[in-house]
Formats: C-alpha cells, sequence, structure tokens
C-alpha cells in the first residue's frame, strides 16, 4: 500500500497550557540514512512533552520540532545503512522528536522490538522511561544487588519503572509519593516503604529505617529536596538528578556532607545524548530488561489512554498530577 503525502500531528499554536494543542496535517517525512519510518499505534505522553509545549524544554536544532519522544507501531519505511529493521517489523522506540503524530521517523539505534505477547499500547510505554532509568540509576548510578536506593515521585511513569527494574536487580527500595493511595501503589511494585511527603519527612523517614541512609537517590525534584538528599544518603552515595520539578537553583545549602560522606552528584538529560550514547543505552536494554518484560517480571504500569484526538485531556490529566504510572495516546 503507498504511504500517504500528508499526516494528521498535533500543532502548537503557541506556547502555553494544553488548548493551544490542535490537529493539524504537514508533509509525510521521509527516512535519511540511519533512519526508519514508523506508522504509529500508541504514544506515550512525558513530562518533557509537557515543557516543552508551555516553552521551557526547546527540541535540539536537528529534532523534529512536533511534540513527542516515545511510540510504538509499524515500520513502513527505511533509510539507507539501516541493514536489522525491515518494512512490517513492530517496534517502539525513542523519538528525539515527533512522536505526537501519525508517522514518526526514528534513528535505528533507538528502536526495539515489541516485547513477547505486547501490544502497542504497552510497547510504547516503554522507551522514555525505561531509557531514562537504566542511563541514570544502572550505568551512571551504578546500581547494584544488594544497595538501596530511595526514588522520589515513585508512582509517575518514571518511578514505577524504577521500583520494578530496581527490586528486579536486587536492590532494596524506597519511595515518596503524595498520597496514602500512591503509597501503597507503590509497595506493590516492590518498595519496601513508600514515604508520603506530604505528611512525613522523608530523610528523618530514612535515617530511621536504615541508619547509615540509601545508596542512591533518584531525583525529579532538585532544589527543594537537595539538602534533604544529601542528608539522606550513606557514605560513598549518589545522588542522581534527572529533573527540577522543584526548582533548579537550591540557595543556601550545606554542602559538607559532599566531602564528609564522599558523595556523587550526578544527572543527565537524555535528549541532547549521542545516537552512539543511546544505542549504548537501547543495547542494554535488549539484553537486560526485554527478557524481564517477557517473563513477565516487570510490566508497564498505564494510569489511562487517550484517543489520539483527546491529547489536550491527556495533557491535563499530567498536569493534575493524579495519575498512577503511564498517560497513553492511541490511534489504532
Amino acid at each position: 500500500m503507498p504511504l500517504p503525502q500528508e499526516m494528521r500531528f498535533v500543532d502548537l499554536s503557541s506556547f502555553g497550557g494544553p488548548e493551544v494543542m490542535t490537529i493539524a496535517k504537514c508533509p509525510l517525512p521521509m527516512p535519511e540514512e540511519g533512519q526508519v519510518l514508523v506508522r504509529a499505534e500508541a504514544i506515550g505522553v512525558n513530562r518533557p512533552d509537557i515543557a516543552q509545549r508551555q516553552g521551557s524544554y526547546p527540541p535540539p536544532k536537528d529534532a523534529s520540532p512536533i511534540l513527542g519522544l516515545e511510540l510504538a507501531g509499524e515500520i513502513v519505511a527505511v533509510g539507507p545503512g539501516v541493514s536489522d529493521h525491515a518494512v512490517g517489523d513492530k517496534v517502539c522506540g525513542l523519538a528525539n522528536g515527533g512522536a505526537y503524530a501519525e508517522y514518526c521517523l526514528l534513528p535505528a539505534g533507538q528502536i526495539l522490538p515489541f516485547p513477547k505477547d505486547f501490544d502497542a499500547v504497552r510497547a510504547a510505554a516503554l522507551p522514555e522511561t525505561f531509557f531514562t532509568v537504566w542511563a541514570n540509576l544502572f550505568q551512571m548510578a551504578g546500581l547494584t544487588e544488594g544497595e538501596t536506593v530511595l526514588i522520589h515521585g515513585g508512582t509517575s511513569g518514571i518511578g514505577t519503572t524504577a521500583i520494578q527494574l530496581a527490586r528486579a536487580f536486587g536492590a532494596e527500595v524506597y519511595a515518596t509519593a503524595g498520597s496514602s493511595e500512591k503509597c501503597e501503589a507503590c509497595e506493590r511494585l516492590g518498595a519496601k516503604r513508600a514515604i508520603n511527603y506530604r505528611s512525613e519527612d522523608f530523610a528523618a523517614v530514612i535515617k530511621a529505617e536504615t541508619g547509615q541512609g540509601v545508596d542512591i537517590i533518584l531525583d525529579m525534584i532538585g532544589a527543594d529536596y537537595f539538602e534533604r538528599n544529601l542528608a539522606s544518603l550513606a557514605k560513598d552515595g549518589c545522588l542522581s538528578i534527572i529533573a527540577f520539578l522543584g526548582g533548579a537553583v537550591a540557595e543556601k545549602v550545606n554542602l559538607s556532607p559532599i566531602m564528609v560522606k564522599r558523595l556523587t552528584v550526578t544527572g543527565s538529560t537524555m535528549r541532547p545524548r549521542t545516537a552512539e550514547e543511546k544505542r549504548a543505552i537501547r543495547d542494554d536494554l535488549l539484553a537486560e530488561v526485554w527478557p524481564l518484560l517477557e517473563a513477565g517480571a516487570i510490566a508497564p504500569v498505564i494510569h489511562k489512554v487517550f484517543a489520539f484526538e483527546d491529547v489536550v485531556a491527556a495533557h491535563r490529566l499530567m498536569e493534575d498530577g493524579r495519575h498512577v504510572g503511564k498517560i497513553m495516546l492511541r490511534l489504532i
């Protein structure tokens, strides 16, 4: 079947609230060297999409300006130099941009097959959170069996993924969340103790639970938690920062624990990483994590699935913050 000349996509009339998004049409992109074109069946909604819509997270210069970082569907065209994927393959992938559309270009090094028995919605819920958690918690922070980890935002897409992966690889997990119901969800996923940050001081709880602190903290809050994060780490611990929902500027912070406890503070964003770095993460996921997904040892947590045309409602739910796990868009 010949490809259409146009596709629908989510257009931004300006930066602002969810209402600035509309469904529009644009020419179909075609794959270049090392790329594949995927017909989207499902798309993941993520915090960076919100930030880009608001104007605070611009895409890289060489990326599509269209919103969206992950999707799943069927390859409909391959560019020069792509030999390990073919038209008809069912894949999910991490996009550099452009996923909020009926068709999306993906670098071949950033796509993965559907895990066995996965449909498109479940497959599309994997790339952004699994790439991020693997890179920050395992590659950079070096989480290993027997260590302890504190995961902030335990019921976010990142949090639900991190809890499961950390437990699957033998870590003891603590998490924070904003309600008793969300704390219960974290514990069902494998957290030993979930801390309600609205009614408890997580640093005090971690001290009481562990005595010496945790080995690693995966943090998406930033400045508001920085000093308490340092206090919550054990000697030679690592703070891995992946977002700044609580601000990027920490003032009058006591930095002495970094020296006294020999702490490491690190962080990263996924989008600016090179194609080679993303391919290395993809290869690790395929070797280490895909078998766990196919065995049912871990699974994406999906809160709600919206029709593609209901993207405004999906963003409103994301901003509301009451969800547990992933918010998805379905096209087929």
